[in-house]
């Protein structure tokens, strides 16, 4: 389908999503569907719901913020539950502004960006199409043309409640236009737009002395005041206000307590009453989900204003912290990466993954809990398996410090080192040690970090490439093992074919002899001495795996070598021990013979038809690998 035809498709989608017809027609569409009278607040709920809800070990994840939103789970499924939910039911807190609180690229703005997309898509659909009295300035709810004396009635009838009046335009075209008969008014679909200025407003604070109060409410027409007479007429005022405009969807205040108070007040009578002052008229109904942000500075200065109790009293203030795990980060600075001008560049594997580890364990607190440093917390956090460490025990980790994640190194910073580096080496390829190196040098740079602070992140900065080194190691030596699948899965079947034995009192046949003979002990502490069993652990360890075997086993399911995770490791580390003398020779060889020359070869080619290297970093690779061992 080639452009033309495209738009062509486009035009006649909108053409059938227009529908036209009168109040009258309105209440028929009612009568078989009352959910298009929904609230503002129920609508963003319902587009949220929409796309699906998952709900895995008591965690619940929204498909709606997946493509864009990494590692906030928490503080999303808080922000759905215990204000959309809540307000989608016409509770209490629908009559708040919804403040998100955070440091700098935390993912507020992204938040607030993807619902305002996802209200303009969601109003294209029938469960979330949206009608308004046409021609209003407000796109109002038709239902506020039924006088309040017929409304008890009318709601009854038609399953609906009925919320607001009409705004002064619609109140003088309905006597002048429709001679006050509002079965005959005019019904329009609407359809949301940020571009259009339907259902979402945004304001943004500027010059307190430049910035007016008509941004938000609306202003007097001068052109048309010797027309009408006078400044309380509807037709000489414009209805153009961003609290206008936001009408049925969503109001947006970007760093709302930089603000102007004049410009807050509005806000006192709007959250709580649903309506606001514009001009000489009397009080304008509207119906809008108010979302502010800020950060964590702005706000400590709001508060501590008194003036502001009566506006901090309307607020419910959402922490929106960093994300603290690592393998989410790292999808963050893909996300970022290939929104850049960098996205030609080759990112070697592991490089975002050791600047995530620096990132996330600047962002962590030191914990009280006995035998838990950063490293094994960071771990915890990515769900990895930590020895010694529960399932409770994370729990305990993320209830221990509110503010944790509200400051660090920000996904910003990364990124900017990376496009340093990239631009001052003209680099088609960046490796971990790159990028290392970018993050090391920019510290010197970064006004806001003092000197204690400098110290700790340079040993954050250690400990990521030391991470880094035994993924290095890791990499080479599984692409050495050639098949390593087979090899480690018939190590797996050795050890499971000992430890069954072993539990059981039995004996085990030998493959080639067939005969009978103790389980091999040898073998099986060699696999547990790689992940650090002790000679008293090593009983339950085995009696563990047992376990989980005869619960696979009930569940029709195979045990794989990968099903438990320090099994699996202790394989891998077992396999790469038995290989690390060759792997060290081959690498390390100045003048490598025919033999090691196409080891090396094989393994390069490994490397980048399997691991995602290309040609220059898989070489650099190798070189950095073989240093590491000869050390």
């Amino acid at each position: 389908m080639n452009l033309f035809e495209r738009i062509q498709q486009h035009r006649s989608e909108e053409e059938r999503l227009a529908w036209t017809g009168t109040f009258a027609d309105y209440i028929e569409l009612l009568r078989q569907n009352p959910h298009l009278a929904m609230t503002a607040h129920r609508r963003v709920y319902e587009m949220i719901e929409s796309l699906g809800i998952t709900d895995e070990n008591g965690q619940r994840t929204y498909k709606f913020f997946e493509q864009e939103i990494f590692g906030l789970d928490r503080a999303i499924e808080k922000l759905v539950e215990e204000y959309f939910h809540s307000a989608a039911r016409r509770l209490d807190v629908r009559k708040r502004i919804l403040l998100l609180m955070g440091p700098v690229s935390g993912g507020k703005s992204t938040l607030v960006t993807l619902l305002k997309r996802g209200l303009e898509r969601f109003s294209r659909t029938d469960r979330g199409a949206v009608y308004a009295i046409k021609g209003c300035p407000m796109h109002e709810e038709p239902l506020h043309l039924i006088p309040n004396e017929l409304r008890p009635e009318v709601e009854k009838e038609l399953g609906v409640i009925i919320e607001g009046s009409l705004c002064p335009s619609c109140q003088m075209r309905l006597k002048t236009e429709y001679n006050g008969r509002i079965e005959d008014v005019e019904v329009e679909r609407v359809l949301i737009s940020e571009e259009g200025r339907v259902g979402i407003g945004t304001f943004s604070p500027s010059d307190p002395k430049s910035q007016d109060i008509a941004d938000l409410t609306g202003s007097i027409d001068f052109s048309t005041i010797t027309e009408y007479g006078s400044e309380s007429d509807p037709r000489a005022y414009r209805f153009d206000g961003e609290l206008n405009k936001a009408n049925r969807g969503i109001m947006e205040f970007q760093e709302m307590l930089k603000c102007d108070e004049k410009f807050l007040w509005n806000l006192l009578s709007l959250t709580q009453e649903g309506n606001f002052k514009a001009g000489r008229f009397a009080l304008i109904s509207a119906d809008e989900l108010i979302i502010a942000h800020t950060n964590e500075s702005e706000y400590k200065a709001f508060i501590a204003n008194k003036k502001n109790e009566a506006l901090q009293s309307r607020m419910i203030v959402m922490p929106v912290p960093y994300n603290l795990k690592v393998s989410k980060e790292e999808l963050i600075y893909s996300k970022l990466i290939g929104q850049s001008d960098m996205s030609h560049v080759h990112i070697a594997p592991h490089a975002l993954r050791a600047s995530a580890i620096f990132s996330i364990l600047t962002r962590l607190k030191e914990t009280k809990k006995q035998g838990i440093d950063l490293l094994k917390k960071m771990r915890l956090y990515d769900g990895e398996a930590v020895e010694g460490l529960k399932d409770g025990d994370l729990k305990e980790l993320q209830s221990e410090y509110a503010e944790e994640g509200m400051s660090g190194v920000d996904p910003r910073y990364v990124i900017n080192r990376i496009s340093s580096a990239l631009i001052r080496h003209d680099l088609q390829c960046i490796n971990a040690l790159d990028v290392l190196r970018a993050l090391k040098d920019g510290l010197d740079q970064h006004a806001s970090i003092s000197k204690e602070e400098r110290e700790r992140y340079l040993n954050f900065i250690s400990i990521a490439r030391k991470e880094y080194d035994e993924l290095a190691k890791k990499e080479v030596q599984k692409a050495f093992v050639y098949s390593f699948e087979e090899s480690a899965r018939t190590l797996f079947e050795n050890y499971l074919d000992n430890i069954e034995a072993y539990c059981n009192w039995q004996k085990i046949r030998d493959p080639l002899t067939g005969e009978e003979m103790d389980p091999d002990e040898r073998l099986m502490r060699s696999i547990e001495e790689q992940i650090g069993i002790s000679e008293n652990a090593k009983k339950a360890f085995r009696e563990e795996i047992l376990i989980r075997m005869s619960a696979y086993s009930r569940k029709s399911r195979k045990f794989e070598y990968n099903s438990h995770e320090r099994l699996r490791e202790a394989i891998e580390k077992k396999l790469f021990a038995d290989l690390k003398d060759i792997v060290k020779i081959t690498t390390s060889t100045k003048t490598p013979d025919e033999t090691q020359l196409k080891k090396i070869n094989e393994v390069s080619a490994r490397l980048i038809d399997e691991h995602g290297y290309c040609p220059v970093c898989a070489n650099e690779l190798l070189r950095y690998v073989g240093s590491l061992l000869n050390r």
